[in-house]
């Protein structure tokens, strides 16, 4: 798709948004019984779910105990379902295993870890639906479940994206956009301190721009705390009142 048709005249992107607006965020704490904590998230039509086990005694060989804190475990996966093209995604194919490790970095910073010295914390996440910002939506996600599970962190971990097409920013993409081409970053942050966890870029752009385009993502990854932190607000309201 050509980058004109990305954003009009008026400024207005493919899917109607202004260039720095978000989709619509809906979330749920507590979706699975059985885990230590869970979380489903919709960003549009992306939709992710994530489930935390831990903290626990280390599993399989203790060798990779960690004497002065816990070991982040982190799967990320697609189910076969979640594009319009139908294919089995084994756990070890290249992007699992990149998206995967970059959970875990992004963890690794927020979780504090030190409180659970030779312990584990394994963190599940699953693209149900994807329409672009797929890693964005399992740190969100991932980021609830951490917290339904009372595993303290430094702050939230919120996540958007970012690209940049005809000399304007474009925060929170979706999968046309990203289909699209063009300079995209991934920003995971933590708003309190705005410190960042992670960010990824997957094409070049000048450095003239790029501060304007981690701008435009963080924007969108305090928007998106705005809504991770009334979420989890209604949801200790109704576990305090059952």
């Amino acid at each position: 798709m050509a980058a004109l048709e990305l954003l009009s005249d008026e400024g207005y992107r493919v899917d109607g948004r202004r260039a720095a607006e978000l989709r619509k965020v809906r979330a749920r704490m507590g979706v699975f019984a059985q885990a230590d904590g869970s979380a489903y998230i919709e960003q549009g039509n992306t939709k992710a779910l994530a489930v935390v086990y831990g903290p626990h005694e280390m599993r399989g060989s203790r060798s990779k105990a960690l004497h002065d804190r816990a070991l982040v475990n982190c799967q990320y996966s697609m189910a076969t379902f979640s594009t319009s093209e139908r294919k089995r995604r084994p756990h070890g194919d290249r992007k699992s295993s990149e998206m995967t490790l970059h959970l875990k970095q992004t963890f690794e910073a927020a979780i504090l870890t030190q409180l659970y010295p030779r312990s584990q914390i394994d963190i599940y996440v699953q693209i149900l639906q994807a329409d672009g910002g797929n890693y964005c939506a399992c740190v969100n996600a991932a980021t609830l479940a951490v917290i339904d599970a009372g595993i303290p962190m430094r702050d939230y971990v919120c996540a958007s994206s970012a690209g940049f097409v005809e000399d304007t920013p474009l925060a929170d993409l979706s999968y046309v956009e990203e289909a699209a081409g063009g300079p995209q970053v991934a920003l995971a942050l933590l708003p309190a301190s705005e410190h960042i966890a992670l960010l990824e870029m997957n094409a070049r752009l000048h450095e003239d721009r790029l501060e304007e385009v981690i701008e435009a993502a963080s924007r969108a990854c305090k928007a998106v705390h705005a809504v991770l932190d009334r979420v989890v607000r209604d949801h200790v309201q109704e576990a305090t009142a059952l």
